[in-house]
């Protein structure tokens, strides 16, 4: 029953069998390589700070075992040493014992010598101690079997007495054997000492050095291990808790997308370097292999391109060209760092209209800089150059430039004549044959640049030398040019307010033909010039006329003076005439008055107004007024003449003139001066020494509000120099006045014994390097004394009988002088003035003569001030006359006051034929 109960039929044991689906179980083979893997992946380390462990682990273990060779091999040659020292100190020690000598030489050696080295053997712990004779017979052995036989090796050195020492392999391991000489009293070898040592009997430091090492292996390995864990933590912080594959996959995700794109991709750190750059970007940048790390200034990209990406500012489409590429650039800035991400789109198919409008940016620029670069001096020659140096070499090749005549000279184009002068040429080679600049041009009819000047409009000539009209100007010289390979042309008339000013013409040689295009670049850079060299024009009209106007106004040559010797220089500004002034005006009495002043300012109103406070200076000096009050009455002028600009609405005024006024009398050496706000003179003594005399400042004129002047009074004697100048000359940019008075002063006395003249120009050369910012007016006069010979002098009673006496003395001196001729004209002078000071003035009164070169002047003083007024006498009077007479016989009269009253003064000329017959003046009045 059971086995019949158990068996089940195949059919149905067939059927009971579960369906089996999907692939079929793997074999035990494939099972074992599968755990075999699993477990190869389980040991292999996955992080970095693993893998920084491991490869500590190895170069600490590396280290620990070449350490341990290295112990090893130094302890194994320690050792070999200490043997080797070891046998040799016994070997010396026993050959060198008393009694060692006598026992070899003994009848029995053996007997005398075995004992001895035995015990020295154990107390050294040698291996062995052998005495050997000279011929190698053993006295002595451990083996007593071996004393008497010979030994083999050869102790020839040893014998000589050196040491000798072998090395060698035993059956107890490697030893050293040391052998040495024994020597009787007569320095005869009677026998050899050998020792041997094995090397394992030295003591080896090995055991004591090794734990040591292995000790400082486990710490560097705790430190490792510690280390790996700080950086595993670190890792884990910066990534965000991601593992090695999660970053793994990460990476490979971001890197696949970056190189898929068809846009660059560029990424920057905050100092412009490149730190990741995709495939697309190395394309359009044409970048190296090593771009990554590179700063981005050094990739060999436009500056423009560099240096939008270095700035890391945002941009959106920002269209550059990169070769022959045009890109679409958009920059974000990322990260704390200030760091950048770019993207570059392809944009080629844009490249057309790029060109187009590249060419026109050039054109922009090209007229943008001519606003800035022509036209910096108010210059006609220089700004027509400045035109040439625009246009070469980035419009044309060559340019050349001719202004008609008048306009050269500031003058207006009249149109009588079209002949020209060549003032400006430029180009990017200087042997091309073109006329050169100074030549005179006169184009023939028909040619392309006068049929550009007479219509107004510019002229393309795209081929020359197929130009007949062109060509017909001068063969050979245009077949030079061809030849030099110039081939196309642009002429342009340059005009201004209607006018024709010149022509400009535009020349190409290595560039492509000139184009239809090009007329209106051309055109407005030379429109642009035009208006410039107007401009310049009218200011070089507006300076020759100044200029004109000044040296009109300048004293010219001065007149020989008895008591000056006068030298003078003026030197304009930079910036054109100015105001600076200088005059040297005789006064009566042989005197003579120095005058220097400064108008601020330059052009024709400050020529103006120095001409016109040149000319008050003469009126007041004919006044004969002193120093002090001539500075006054020119101070309320220019206040009149502010007010009276003011109430016409001029803008105009006389501001900030100055003026120093001296008067030097040669009879005395006296000198008066006074200044309005002008520099003190400098005062050369006839010894060479200079000074600067303290001389009382006054408010510059038209400011003083009425202040009173003050003076100075100096005494100078013969051959001194008073130098006067304005401030142009010790003042400049970057130095200041005491520095120039210093400069002054070293310059001055340099000069000492040269004449006035000389001393302007030794001034102006120490003192001037190059052209003054400011005018420079300079006046150098050299003081002469009148010989006491030359001046007589009386006292004049007051009394009508006086003037006898007077007069006959007076005759006595002129005939002294050798002027009997002037005498009688000389009495009726000096009878009527002095009858006229004692009857209408006062005491004291005097007579002063003096003898000046062609004049004889006769002065007669007294205490009062009331003036005499010429007048003309009706025919019934009985007076009236004199003064009439006295301005007839005179060159010129006149009064002046001083201190203590006035002196009235009456200066006759001693050429020839000046007195004239007084005959019919006398008949004429009567």
């Amino acid at each position: 029953m059971g086995k019949l109960g158990r068996f089940v039929p195949e059919g149905r044991r067939r059927d009971r069998v579960p369906p089996t689906a999907g692939p079929p179980e793997p074999g035990p083979e494939a099972r074992h390589r599968s755990a075999v893997r699993r477990v190869l992946s389980s040991l292999r380390p996955r992080t970095v700070a693993t893998q920084v462990f491991l490869l500590q682990l190895g170069v600490v273990l590396l280290l620990i075992a070449t350490a341990v060779v290295a112990l090893l091999i130094q302890d194994r040659n320690r050792a070999i040493q200490e043997a080797g020292d070891r046998s040799l100190v016994a070997a010396e020690s026993f050959a060198n014992a008393p009694g060692t000598a006598a026992a070899m030489k003994s009848d029995d050696p053996t007997a005398a010598l075995q004992p001895h080295a035995e015990a020295l053997r154990m107390k050294t712990g040698v291996d062995y101690v052998v005495a050997l004779s000279p011929y190698g017979f053993r006295w002595t052995h451990p083996d007593p079997d071996q004393i008497g036989k010979h030994v083999s090796t050869s102790y020839g050195e040893a014998l000589e007495g050196e040491p000798h020492q072998t090395t060698f392999d035993s059956s107890l391991g490697k030893a050293v054997d040391s052998t040495v000489a024994v020597f009787d009293a007569n320095g005869v070898a009677v026998g050899l000492v050998t020792v041997g040592v094995t090397v394992d009997k030295v003591t080896s430091v090995v055991e004591h050095q090794l734990p040591v090492i292995l000790a400082a292996g486990g710490v560097a390995l705790l430190l490792a291990a510690g280390g790996s864990a700080l950086v595993s933590r670190r890792l884990r912080r910066q990534t965000g808790g991601l593992g090695p594959v999660e970053m793994t996959r990460m990476y490979e995700h971001h890197d696949a997308v970056l190189h898929a794109v068809r846009e660059g991709v560029i990424i920057l750190d905050g100092d412009g370097r490149l730190q990741l750059v995709n495939d697309e970007a190395r394309r359009l940048l044409a970048l190296p292999p090593e771009a990554e790390g590179m700063a981005v200034t050094g990739l060999g990209l436009s500056p423009a391109l560099a240096g939008l990406l270095g700035s890391g500012r945002a941009v959106t489409d920002k269209v550059f060209l990169a070769g022959g590429t045009l890109l679409a650039v958009n920059v974000r800035p990322v990260g704390p760092k200030g760091g950048c991400v770019a993207t570059l789109r392809d944009t080629t198919e844009l490249r057309a209209l790029a060109g187009r409008a590249e060419v026109a940016g050039g054109r922009l620029q090209l007229i943008y800089e001519a606003s800035t670069r022509i036209g910096t001096t108010l210059d006609v020659k220089r700004t027509a150059e400045e035109l040439t140096e625009v246009a070469v070499p980035r419009f044309a090749d060559f340019a050349t430039i001719e202004l008609l005549e008048p306009v050269l000279h500031g003058g207006e184009p009249t149109g009588a004549s079209m002949e020209m002068c060549r003032v400006a040429a430029a180009g990017i080679r200087d042997d091309a044959p073109l006329d050169p600049v100074g030549t005179r041009m006169d184009y023939v009819p028909g040619n392309p640049v006068a049929l550009g000047m007479t219509t107004g409009r510019p002229i393309l000539v795209e081929h020359l030398a197929m130009t007949d009209a062109w060509r017909a100007q001068d063969p050979e010289l245009t077949q030079r040019v061809i030849e030099f390979g110039i081939h196309s042309m642009i002429s342009v008339p340059l005009q201004a307010r209607g006018q024709l000013l010149g022509v400009v013409e535009f020349w190409r040689s290595e560039q492509d033909p000139f184009e239809p295009d090009d007329l209106s670049p051309a055109e407005e850079l030379t429109a642009r010039a035009a208006v410039c060299i107007d401009n310049a024009r009218r200011y070089t009209r507006e300076h020759i006329t100044a200029v004109t106007l000044q040296r009109s106004l300048l004293p010219g040559v001065f007149p020989e003076l008895s008591a000056l010797e006068v030298g003078h220089r003026y030197l304009p500004a930079r910036a054109g005439v100015g105001g600076d002034w200088y005059d040297v005006i005789p006064l009566p009495g042989a005197r003579v008055a120095l005058v220097v002043g400064d108008v601020v300012g330059h052009g024709l109103h400050a020529a103006a107004t120095m001409g016109r406070l040149r000319t008050a200076v003469h009126n007041f000096a004919a006044l004969d007024l002193p120093p002090d009050e001539l500075l006054a009455h020119l101070d309320d002028l220019i206040t009149r003449i502010d007010q009276d600009a003011t109430t016409e609405g001029s803008t105009e005024a006389i501001t900030g003139a100055t003026c120093l006024y001296a008067v030097y009398d040669p009879v005395s050496g006296r000198c008066v001066l006074a200044r309005a706000g002008h520099p003190g003179p400098a005062l050369v003594s006839p010894d060479g020494s200079v000074t600067f005399p303290d001389i009382p400042v006054s408010p510059p004129l038209g400011v003083g509000g009425g202040l009173p002047v003050e003076t100075a009074e100096l005494r100078l004697a013969a051959d001194s120099r008073l130098v006067l100048y304005t401030d142009g000359l010790v003042e400049a940019r970057g130095r200041d006045i005491d520095t120039g008075l210093g400069m002054l002063r070293e310059a001055l006395a340099r000069t000492d014994g040269t004449t006035p003249d000389d001393t302007c120009r030794a001034v102006l050369d120490a003192m001037l390097r190059t052209r003054p910012s400011d005018d420079v007016a300079l006046l150098v006069a050299r003081t002469r004394l009148l010989d006491p010979e030359q001046v007589g002098e009386w006292e004049v009673p007051h009394d009508p009988a006086a003037v006898s006496r007077i007069r006959n003395e007076t005759t006595r001196k002129l005939e002294a002088w050798g002027l009997g001729d002037a005498t009688f004209t000389t009495e009726l002078i000096l009878s009527e003035l002095v009858t006229n000071a004692i009857r209408y003035g006062a005491s004291p009164i005097s007579l002063r003569l003096l003898r000046d070169r062609d004049s004889l002047i006769c002065e007669v003083s007294d205490g009062t001030s009331t003036s005499p007024h010429l007048r003309r006498a009706a025919t019934t009077d009985e007076g009236g006359r004199g003064l009439f007479l006295v301005a007839q016989l005179s060159r010129r009269w006149g009064t002046r006051y001083t201190d203590r009253g006035k002196i009235i003064w009456a200066e006759q000329a001693l050429d020839a034929g000046a007195a004239g017959d007084l005959s019919d003046l006398l008949m004429a009045d009567l």
